[in-house]
């Protein structure tokens, strides 16, 4: 497989604020603690050594090792778990909803870009023990964002009209959907996709995930955490107390974000006056207070005393999650795409508020995949990777112009044109200098339709051109799907054609450069 690397910038996909937080995080060092690096993980260790103790690594390993109950555990997950207590070992996590069958690419993508920076700090610095963590966003109520996949341009959705967090549905109508994905290497019954599919199962959602990324990447050590659990959520019970009586959380976001907004930085999320959740099975419901009190919808009435003494029922939104996560893990680094890391920038008052280490911060690698049938266009169209950063239409244009020979010369007719306004500008401004504003709009007019007539031109040519202008269509819906990023839609297994599944993990893996920022581009050979 062929690895190429290109500067975001050039791709023309990326914001201004995104291509900052991946080349330029100095920019925001009023909102960051400092810029990532490896020196900064390891400088990192010791504000987040000051923090976390004896306690809380042993509250997490005791959480964690009841979580991991009834899993299969490989021997580099036993070792992470068993690590957890020493004052050597410390986290770099990533974080995503429940997604079906690990929706988008970039779900697998965040994963390995955690294994694999944890790999090399642990190979430069082997005095600690760097653990990669995946937080599963179990308490997510957002059904609707994670019901379907997209393979081999199949959606298939899981239909459910079940509430509230979705890692606490039952799996009614997932037996379903693991039959579609089935038929789908109907063709290959005896390769590992099959495994794979029947891992996705478990007493919920949240276990039946655990259970399929468990399957994929515990081999390589990957530790995955529930928020959603109650010796967690006791020990972070304090912060809730907090927000509940005093809502903290909005001023110190606001503060930041005006502040972010005036520095030319965008404001992704915004503070409400409560920023938790009630949540239980079938319910997840903003808490809110009016002039008899707490209350949340669906549920009715609540009062402090009653929430601090079943802190599961409490449920962090997107505010105070990051502090949550914080709060209960050794972490140094959280790692995650754009508009994540954005939001993130929003947050460092709040972690100051509840005097929190704020983590190091790192938008994920972002990769495109050419397969084999994409490349051989490619070829066919004499184009290299990069092709693909162009507008579908540009790029047709510009192949008709370089192909159609001397047909579609322009030269000529831009400099008759040229002419032709200049012999008209002077005959009439020669005639009344007060004409000019007339003279401007027929001439507009007239290049207007000079113009045209040379876009029918190309449109005429296109049509002889007609194979070139299909492998043009099918490059950019295999690498800008609807019009997005190839990585926000296509499934990571409709790499996985063959059935085999750790073999394309590896070359993902193996393409993957978490100290480097540029877009990667993964090619695969004939």
């Amino acid at each position: 497989m062929q690895q190429l690397s290109i500067n975001r910038g050039d791709s023309g996909w990326f914001s201004e604020q995104h291509l900052r937080l991946v080349y330029d995080q100095q920019s925001f060092e009023k909102y960051i603690t400092e810029p990532f690096s490896k020196e900064a993980l390891i400088r990192q260790i010791a504000r987040k050594s000051d923090q976390f103790g004896k306690d809380a690594r042993e509250s997490l390993q005791k959480a964690l090792q009841q979580q991991y109950a009834g899993h299969s555990t490989s021997p580099a997950v036993d070792h992470n778990l068993n690590s957890l207590t020493s004052d050597k070992t410390f986290t770099i996590t990533t974080g995503h909803q429940l997604s079906l069958f690990t929706g988008p690419l970039y779900f697998v993508i965040k994963i390995l870009h955690v294994i694999k920076m944890c790999e090399e700090m642990n190979a430069d610095f082997p005095e600690y023990n760097f653990v990669p963590v995946y937080w599963m966003a179990t308490e997510d109520h957002d059904f609707e964002e994670i019901q379907s996949c997209s393979i081999f341009n199949n959606k298939i959705t899981w239909e459910s009209e079940q509430k509230g967090p979705v890692g606490l549905f039952d799996l009614v109508g997932l037996d379903e959907v693991k039959a579609q994905l089935h038929e789908l290497f109907k063709n290959n019954q005896e390769a590992e996709i099959h495994a794979v599919i029947d891992s996705l199962n478990g007493d919920n959602y949240a276990h039946a995930m655990r259970s399929l990324v468990n399957h994929l990447f515990g081999e390589r050590g990957l530790l995955i955490v529930d928020g959603d659990d109650t010796i967690l959520k006791a020990s972070f019970a304090p912060i809730f107390h907090k927000e509940l009586e005093t809502g903290f959380s909005q001023e110190a976001v606001n503060q930041v974000t005006s502040e972010l907004l005036e520095d030319g930085g965008k404001d992704q999320v915004m503070a409400r006056e409560i920023n938790l959740f009630y949540n239980e099975k079938g319910l997840r419901s903003r808490i809110q207070e009016n002039e008899n009190g707490l209350f949340a919808e669906g549920k009715g009435a609540l009062d402090i005393e009653s929430l601090l003494a079943d802190p599961q029922k409490i449920s962090p939104n997107v505010i105070l999650r990051p502090l949550y996560q914080e709060f209960i893990l050794p972490n140094l680094a959280y790692v995650g795409g754009g508009g994540e890391i954005s939001y993130w920038l929003q947050l460092k008052g709040v972690f100051e508020a509840a005097d929190v280490v704020y983590p190091l911060i790192q938008v994920r690698n972002s990769v495109v995949w050419i397969d084999r049938s994409t490349k051989n266009k490619l070829d066919k169209l004499e184009a290299d990777p990069t092709a693909v950063f162009k507008d579908e239409d540009a790029w047709k244009k510009e192949y008709v112009k370089e192909n159609a020979g001397d047909d579609l010369d322009m030269s000529g007719i831009n400099t008759a044109f040229s002419r032709l306004e200049k012999e008209l500008s002077d005959m009439i401004l020669g005639i009344d200098p007060n004409k000019e504003q007339f003279l401007k709009a027929e001439l507009a007019r007239i290049e207007k339709q000079v113009d045209g007539m040379k876009d029918k031109a190309i449109k005429f040519s296109k049509g002889q051109h007609d194979q070139a202008m299909k492998a043009i269509e099918f490059v950019k819906s295999r690498i800008n799907p609807n019009g997005g990023l190839q990585e926000r839609s296509v499934n990571f297994f409709q790499f996985c054609n063959t059935g085999e599944v750790q073999s394309v993990i590896e070359q993902l893996y193996n393409g993957l450069h978490p100290f480097n920022g540029d877009l990667v581009f993964l090619v695969e050979n004939d």
